[in-house]
């Protein structure tokens, strides 16, 4: 690197230093985040891995001398990429529409952020387009930014020119293994130098030759990347935590930040496990494999004709689900489609071997401030034919507690035997009861918002998405 190179470089990272300070002071919640990363020269790029920022110092002080503010907002665009792990994901999706998706996610949350540090006129560009998006996404997070324009089926083209007014980093890097990104970057990764080839010390292990270096270098990184999800998860989460603490004298200007925080942290629940947790005990017709020895069962008839040599446990007892409740809020907050669907993946559930019984005591209750409907099925069959005529009732005010008023009714006129479970399915805002019910309860909330009320200490929330349903 010649001295006026130097003296550039020199410069292209006071001016990211310089961004990251305004970051800083600005938004304290970020301190973690910001303090990830380190910078490395790499020609033509501005990019980020999650550990380091690559930059390009000529094409960095151009764009500071066209704009002073944009650099502040690059930077904070590919942070922010981080912080919710744009860049650790799987390469099989369409990587053109998810280069969009995450661009306009960030671009979105710095817009509400409103930082006079950040201010752009590409901020003015992106409106119209961001707004027509935010008409049918919500919350606007690449996920469902995604799937927005994945089921336009938009060309690279018609994707290309959608992103122009989005765009600030390079992506490649994200997708790339060791070996390509060192190429692209010009970085071998953890070990290097600024400048990029070789130990720090310039010092060489032992005997080993360049190739066995570079090669090790190269696992080194790969480890290392292979760490940084969590580490990144681990932020967010702090994030989140400050921001709904700490922080929240930001109000509304983090509104949409705390809620894609909030949608990529929260857990992915399998609904198909949840719902297994509602079976009871119940004897059926199967062999116990764990206690039936074939060998001296089939000794002792080839010995003695018609008698086995030791008689077997040909029964054991599986969880079978056969008496429960699944209640539906009509209160107009939870749309028909919706729970067309969850009734649907429950019956698909429940008629799976060894989770149903042939014969079961399922009570469908509609309700919204009181009980508008209770359909009890006895059967797969029933099971059908309710889904597929199913009507929504009601479409009043939300309260919980008519539900159970009416299932302890059910109770001691007999209805139930042996009542394991109900399940609720709701957006959540409602009148839960004071007192905790004989039998076990679940809250499932199909929201989009994420902000979902907590339930009684003695219920269990489960949190789906529409898709995960």
């Amino acid at each position: 690197m010649t001295e006026q190179e130097q003296r550039l470089d020199q410069l292209a990272q006071d001016v990211l230093r310089l961004s990251r300070s305004i970051l800083l002071v600005n938004l304290r919640f970020l301190d973690a985040a910001l303090s990830q990363f380190t910078y490395s020269p790499a020609p033509g790029l501005l990019a980020t891995d999650g550990q380091r920022i690559y930059y390009d110092a000529k094409l960095l002080l151009r764009s500071y001398r066209q704009e002073q503010k944009r650099p502040v907002r690059d930077y904070l665009h590919m942070v922010l990429h981080c912080v919710f792990r744009h860049n650790f994901v799987n390469t099989l999706l369409d990587l053109n529409c998810w280069d969009l998706a995450c661009d306009m996610a960030v671009e979105a949350i710095i817009n509400e952020l409103n930082l006079q540090s950040t201010a752009s006129v590409r901020r003015h560009r992106q409106a119209s387009l961001l707004e027509q998006v935010q008409s049918e996404v919500a919350p606007l997070t690449a996920e469902k930014i995604y799937r927005y324009y994945l089921d336009q089926h938009l060309s690279p083209d018609q994707i290309a020119l959608l992103r122009e007014d989005f765009c600030a980093d390079d992506h490649r890097i994200w997708y790339l293994p060791p070996k390509q990104a060192t190429a692209l970057t010009g970085h071998a990764g953890e070990g290097s130098s600024a400048q990029g080839g070789g130990d720090p010390n310039g010092e060489k292990d032992g005997d080993g030759s360049a190739s066995d270096q570079t090669s090790q270098t190269l696992q080194t990184h790969w480890n290392a990347k292979a760490s940084l999800p969590q580490i990144w998860k681990d932020i967010a989460e702090r994030i989140q935590t400050d921001l709904e603490t700490f922080s929240k004298q930001r109000g509304d200007q983090a509104g949409g930040l705390l809620q894609s925080l909030r949608a990529v942290n929260r857990e992915k629940y399998d609904y198909t496990a949840f719902l297994k947790k509602f079976a009871v005990l119940g004897e059926a017709m199967k062999v116990s494999d764990d206690e039936f020895d074939y060998i001296f069962y089939t000794y002792g008839l080839k010995l003695y004709g018609n008698m086995p040599l030791i008689e077997p446990l040909e029964y054991k007892e599986v969880k079978r689900i056969r008496e429960f409740v699944v209640a539906i809020d009509t209160s107009g907050s939870v749309a028909g489609e919706l729970v067309q669907k969850f009734m649907q993946k429950t019956y698909n559930i429940l008629k799976q071997e060894e989770s149903y019984f042939k014969k079961i005591n399922l009570h469908m209750i509609q309700c919204d401030a009181e009980i508008q409907e209770d359909v009890k099925i006895t059967s797969q069959e029933e099971f059908e034919r309710y889904i597929q005529t199913v009507q929504m009732r009601g479409f009043g005010g939300t309260d919980f507690r008519p539900v159970f008023s009416y299932v302890e009714e059910l109770r001691r006129a007999k209805e139930f035997h042996n009542l394991k479970g109900l399940i609720y399915l709701t957006d959540g805002y409602g009148v839960f009861p004071e007192k905790k019910p004989d039998y076990s309860t679940a809250f499932v909330f199909i929201n989009e918002r994420y902000e979902i009320p907590d339930v009684p200490p003695w219920a269990i929330k489960l949190v789906l998405e529409p898709e995960e349903i």
